[in-house]
């Protein structure tokens, strides 16, 4: 089984919560990662796993060529909408629906690491980069550099059995992009983290926003949706602000390879 099966309908349950309340915090990592790869007026872009489309946007302002593909039907139509007659696909992210060589940089933000197989994911990503272009790769940092992991989210996690795939976590570790990359035949060449800021105007909005994703989408689903929200909110005080927001300061870290 490939990624789509699995991923396509946590991701895609509440489509529009999380287009417009929880993709837009990674707006600062975007931009750190479409600068560093040079993405300009005529920079043929894929952005794989692209949700609900927000990089293909943000590239195509820059004036890129835009394509995406994403497991979820929902946010597909949802990004079709903000790009249109851009080519966004449904589909796995392990067999890609692309040419070889089509690309100048290949993306993937927060979603090589929910693959089936995250080096197959890779090595499809380089196979549909021209030789000499970029594949950039970005994951939640380690829990310690994550206020909602490391507060929130893991208490939801707590209560659920071990995942079979800890694909997610492992690759915060320090080098271990690196060496999916390498496994899958591409040569690493630069690295960074960028700071996000989870702020939301009220601890509702959060809930909203963060319960939208697909990891809790899938707690949700074995806990129970009331069990999610009131353990979240259980964590939430010391990051509730006097005028009941909410800021919670986590951080992503991409890595930069060559095809």
């Amino acid at each position: 089984m490939g990624s789509a099966t699995v991923q396509g309908s946590l991701w895609g349950a509440r489509a529009r919560d999380w287009a417009e309340l929880a993709e837009p915090v990674g707006r600062p990592a975007i931009e750190a990662v479409l600068a560093r790869a040079g993405v300009t007026r005529g920079t043929r872009l894929l952005d794989i796993g692209c949700g609900a489309g927000l990089a293909l946007a943000m590239a195509r302002d820059l004036g890129a060529e835009v394509s995406g593909l994403d497991a979820s039907e929902s946010l597909v139509a949802i990004a079709r909408e903000r790009s249109p007659g851009a080519r966004i696909e449904i589909g796995e992210m392990e067999a890609l629906p692309f040419a070889d060589a089509g690309f100048d940089v290949v993306t993937g933000f927060n979603s090589f690491q929910f693959a089936a197989d995250t080096t197959a994911a890779l090595r499809e990503a380089r196979r549909v980069c021209r030789p000499g272009g970029t594949v950039a790769m970005l994951v939640w940092g380690p829990p310690e550099q994550c206020d909602s992991i490391r507060a929130s989210f893991s208490a939801v996690m707590a209560l659920l059995p071990p995942p079979p795939n800890t694909a997610v976590q492992a690759l915060s570790q320090p080098g271990a992009i690196e060496a999916r990359m390498r496994e899958a035949g591409l040569t690493p060449f630069d690295s960074g983290d960028v700071d996000i800021p989870f702020e939301y105007p009220s601890v509702d909005a959060y809930l909203r926003a963060v319960t939208s994703a697909g990891i809790l989408v899938n707690a949700a689903r074995q806990l129970g949706e009331d069990t999610v929200v009131r353990t979240l909110a259980t964590t939430l005080p010391p990051f509730t602000q006097p005028d009941g927001s909410v800021h919670q300061l986590n951080r992503w870290h991409w890595v930069m390879a060559r095809a």
